[in-house]
């Protein structure tokens, strides 16, 4: 979204402190003497917003940055605040109505809290929730599987992740991380026997979905996991780019034992 013109410094604040403050903003940028850009925006035109700010929002999670990740957080919360006066000027619902709809969804799903029920572990708040959400599908008349409630926009890993937790939670996975990482053994043993580009393709495909379980099992996110990994070769390589920039050479002017001698030294 197009960053807003500052506001002059005055005691006189255009809302009300509190949580409420980014609701009356949107709610002033959005009426008829608003914001023209503000004005015309849609569900749809606001999607990639949504996305770019969640990215936006996990890279400020990594970085540690308070400053940043409240400024990230305040970016996702002006995208909920958009949508919701959006609805509401169609007459659908509110952010108010937002706000209740998920409260009494949290309390609906959460017994142990707000109710009698015991639960000996956080495994198990997942296989209540599981439990919980697969009765009121039922009672809706609604008979999906419970991977179809992951969304296929996520990226793959996540995706992929997501559809193995929701999998576990009604009992299919793996019995330990060692059987986890033998499946891992067999899917690259498969991939290297591949015939041809198609099998190639899906023995691959199975190879990282199986990297993903391991993962899953040994309580790692792969997606964090794999972005760090990539953080770390990229710093790495960008010190021994300039390691050959000081000698005037390229990655190219070097055969392999000196390319690795200098990415030993970049280390």
């Amino acid at each position: 979204m197009p960053e807003s013109e500052p506001v002059s410094d005055s005691s006189e604040k255009p809302y009300s402190p509190g949580i409420e403050a980014i609701f009356e903003v949107v709610a002033r940028l959005r009426a008829p003497d608003g914001c023209p850009w503000d004005r015309e925006q849609t569900h749809e035109s606001l999607r990639p917003y949504l996305l770019e700010e969640t990215y936006e929002l996990l890279e400020a999670i990594d970085s540690g940055d308070d400053a940043k990740m409240m400024e990230e957080l305040g970016d996702v919360l002006l995208q909920v605040a958009m949508h919701a006066e959006i609805a509401a000027q169609e007459n659908r619902f509110d952010a108010a109505k937002v706000s209740e709809a998920v409260a009494a969804k949290m309390v609906k799903r959460h017994p142990h809290v707000f109710g009698e029920t015991s639960v000996a572990n956080a495994d198990e708040v997942l296989r209540n929730w599981e439990h919980q959400k697969a009765h009121e599908a039922r009672k809706a008349g609604n008979d999906e599987s419970v991977v179809d409630r992951v969304p296929a926009t996520l990226p793959a890993l996540a995706w992929a992740l997501g559809l193995q937790k929701r999998a576990a939670r009604v009992g299919f996975d793996f019995t330990s991380p060692k059987q986890a990482a033998e499946a891992i053994a067999e899917e690259a043993k498969e991939l290297a026997d591949a015939k041809d580009a198609e099998q190639t393709f899906n023995e691959m495909g199975d190879l990282l979905f199986a990297i993903v379980s391991l993962a899953r099992r040994l309580k790692v996110n792969p997606e964090d996991a794999l972005r760090v990994a990539g953080q770390r070769f990229r710093d790495r390589f960008s010190r021994t780019e300039a390691l050959l920039r000081k000698e005037g050479k390229t990655f190219r002017d070097l055969d392999p034992q000196q390319l690795e001698l200098r990415w030993e030294e970049s280390g």
